[in-house]
């Protein structure tokens, strides 16, 4: 309890310190939370799967999706569910092969480690742009495709790790699309179920804090009960938050489930419960990156991790952006770029690593080279994103 309060009190400050010196705020905690370990090893708790999937993801993503509005989505849903999907299987095919090409890994762990940095974090994400203060379009199409890519993520995963480790091997494209539906509508379906029931409920009263109980109890609930049925708990917290959203906080006065009250109580909550939970976690992740072996490994290893998952990024959102060039969904060159550079990595990816077998050849390695590619991502190309929005004219002014 003490080690979490004293790092509570240190995000705060370094929240701070961060608004005074133009810094991105989730990279100033990174930096700090380094800094702090290097200088005293044992500051701080650290990160475990368990941690970031049961108190992390869920407050998080249920705030993120609270204020998505469907419409929107389902205006975009086209390019969204070809870069979250399509383009989920070519990264993940693309790192595989050039971790058993470039760097001479076994295919099994080439494999796993393919799929769980495929999928780019809402966590980082989201939390980017925030500091950036980016919306409209851009902002949408980033977000909401990390929001979304964690089933093809999700399934990839879970087919590459059970075939390293002997037991999918005989599961032909039949199977891994019939897991792929179940975990990815499974999800939804949870999601719905569990943000619908909320809804019924709070319908019944006008009491603010009984409605915004309701809100906590279907984010966290979702979840886990997804993650217990192995079906997309990201999905199920997402499609709760969508649903709660814009049946409550999105919608008019008077259509609303949600009292006046309830509606300011709730927005209100949810944010200061989205800055706490990224507060801790980026924090943790600058803890667990200064203590994480990497010299072990050398330098080449991890610029060359580094430089494959960007490159698969790459592959992932030129080409399949192209697909809508001439069509009412064109993203445009700078949107690509953003696309692009703003695919970052974090608790999600770590998550996955950190929950790898110790029987996993390459076990340490992969996840030595998932913290090298989410400490680059979010010290790096969070530090440049904002002169890269400056430039594309996307950002125009200082960072506020």
């Amino acid at each position: 309890m003490t080690q979490a309060v004293a790092t509570l009190a240190v995000a705060m400050i370094v929240a701070i310190a961060a608004r005074r010196v133009k810094l991105p705020y989730t990279v100033g905690l990174v930096i700090v939370g380094a800094v702090l370990t290097l200088s005293r090893p044992d500051f701080g708790p650290h990160l475990t799967h368990e941690v970031i999937f049961d108190l992390i993801l869920p407050p998080l993503l249920f705030e993120a999706a609270l204020s998505l509005s469907w419409r929107e989505l389902l205006r975009d849903s086209l390019p969204l569910l070809t870069l979250a999907g399509l383009g989920t299987v070519i990264s993940a095919a693309f790192v595989a092969w050039a971790s058993v090409a470039l760097l001479h890994w076994p295919l099994p762990s080439a494999l796993v480690f393919g799929a769980l940095i495929a999928a780019t974090d809402p966590v980082a994400i989201i939390a980017m742009f925030k500091d950036n203060g980016v919306k409209g379009r851009l902002r949408l199409l980033v977000e909401s495709e990390s929001l979304l890519n964690d089933g093809a993520a999700a399934v990839l995963f879970v087919m590459a790790l059970a075939w390293a480790e002997g037991h999918g091997a005989g599961e032909g494209a039949g199977d891994i699309a019939l897991t792929l539906g179940r975990i990815v509508l499974g999800g939804v379906a949870v999601g719905a179920l569990t943000g619908g029931a909320a809804i019924l409920i709070a319908m019944g009263t006008a009491e603010h804090m009984i409605e915004a109980a309701l809100t906590t109890i279907a984010a966290f609930g979702s979840f886990l009960i997804a993650e217990r049925l192995h079906v997309s708990g990201v999905l199920a917290t997402v499609t709760a938050g969508l649903i709660m959203g814009n049946l409550g906080l999105l919608r008019e006065d008077n259509r609303s489930y949600l009292s006046y009250k309830g509606r300011e109580f709730v927005h209100g909550f949810w944010e200061f419960a989205a800055f706490l939970a990224n507060s801790m976690v980026f924090l943790m992740i600058g803890v667990d990156v200064a203590s994480t072996p990497f010299l072990n490994y050398g330098a080449p290893l991890i610029f060359s991790v580094i430089a494959i998952v960007l490159a698969a990024r790459a592959l992932t959102v030129y080409p399949l952006s192209a697909l809508f060039l001439f069509s009412r969904w064109r993203i445009s060159f700078p949107e690509q770029h953003v696309l692009w550079w703003g695919g970052l990595r974090g608790a999600l990816g770590l998550a996955l690593a950190l929950s790898l077998p110790d029987t996993l050849p390459l076990r340490d390695m992969i996840v030595v080279s998932t913290f090298a590619v989410v400490a680059f991502s979010i010290v790096v190309q969070g530090l440049t994103m904002p002169l890269l929005l400056r430039a594309l004219g996307f950002m125009p002014g200082p960072v506020q």
